[in-house]
């Protein structure tokens, strides 16, 4: 029997979710995504020195001050990750914009422009990126200028609802990341139940949103991520994507049992949702009414702001002794 990773690539685009690079060739993955977490973790290992070391140097040869050479070499250190990332996968890196712009719409813009042109210099094709940004309203409404305007395609990261999704939706983004184990966190520690896959509160937001795409004909990959065990992803076999972290790969690698496809385009058909719209008021208002996507959607910002702010101090000081 093939292992439930082989049999999942058969339903579903598999996506490794590591800055971890040297870990990603043997699970074959098609794409991959990163996050400031991720790289900051990857930046403590001595073997991805180099690429900091390069940042630095095209920092400094750029000039200016202190802070401006910082954040030159802040944005070159997330590219040259991506630039690595993509010799070893077929298809598409994302990479993310600081979250410190979460409700800045022109500065998001305007990084994820700077980020494609850093990734063009290295002779990488925009095709080949997705520009990850945080869900919220003015996060969205950047991705929709830069889809219709600049043709950079987006990742709208830090999803926590049906809201969030369908306003990515409206604003035609080619993916959304909708998040599954910080959803169950936030359950467990609410309720303090326990849920089994089927069940799983992730699990079920990231079924209806699917379901909901397929059935009003939305082009939006949905890209299942931050899971916290096999079975979240096996209940979401048959999603566009998944977005799988290298240590929950290595255990679908080494598992051997059959894997049914639960999520299917024909089987959202036989779902019914209205459609509905969103627009500025109604998206702040439904989003609000939402303690867990609320709460998290937030918590999720500081946590990729502070990591963020973490792996700048490191280049800051590197820059300055």
């Amino acid at each position: 029997m093939s292992t439930v990773l082989d049999q999942l690539k058969q339903y579903t685009t598999v996506v490794a979710d590591t800055g971890d690079f040297e870990t990603i060739a043997q699970y074959k993955p098609t794409d991959a995504t990163t996050n400031p977490s991720l790289i900051l973790a990857a930046t403590q290992k001595p073997q991805y020195a180099k690429l900091i070391d390069d940042a630095l140097a095209y920092a400094k040869e750029r000039g200016g001050s202190l802070d401006v050479q910082t954040g030159v070499a802040f944005d070159k250190l997330l590219v040259n990750f991506g630039v690595e990332i993509l010799k070893i996968i077929p298809g598409r890196v994302s990479t993310e914009v600081d979250a410190r712009l979460s409700f800045d719409t022109q500065a998001t813009i305007q990084k994820a422009i700077h980020l494609i042109n850093l990734y063009k210099e290295a002779g990488i094709d925009k095709k080949r990126v997705l520009i990850k940004i945080a869900s919220t309203w003015e996060g969205i409404q950047a991705a929709k200028t830069l889809e219709a305007q600049y043709d950079i395609h987006c990742n709208l990261t830090l999803l926590f609802s049906f809201p969030q999704a369908v306003a990515c939706a409206e604003a035609n983004v080619t993916l959304i990341s909708p998040f599954v184990g910080r959803i169950l966190d936030w359950y467990k520690a609410s309720t303090g139940k326990q849920y089994d896959a089927k069940e799983d509160p992730g699990v079920v937001s990231v079924q209806r949103i699917y379901n909901y795409y397929k059935q009003h004909s939305y082009p939006t990959i949905v890209m299942g991520a931050s899971f916290r065990n096999t079975g979240e992803i096996e209940q979401l076999a048959g999603c566009d994507y998944l977005t799988i972290s290298p240590a929950l790969l290595s255990e679908l690698h080494k598992k051997e049992a059959s894997l049914p496809r639960v999520l299917s385009p024909e089987k959202a058909l036989l779902t019914s949702q209205t459609k509905v719209s969103y627009d500025e008021k109604k998206f702040r208002w439904d989003l609000n009414e939402d303690p867990m996507a609320t709460e998290k959607l937030s918590e999720g910002i500081r946590k990729f702001a502070a990591d963020g702010v973490k792996l700048e101090a490191n280049l800051r000081s590197k820059l300055s002794a």
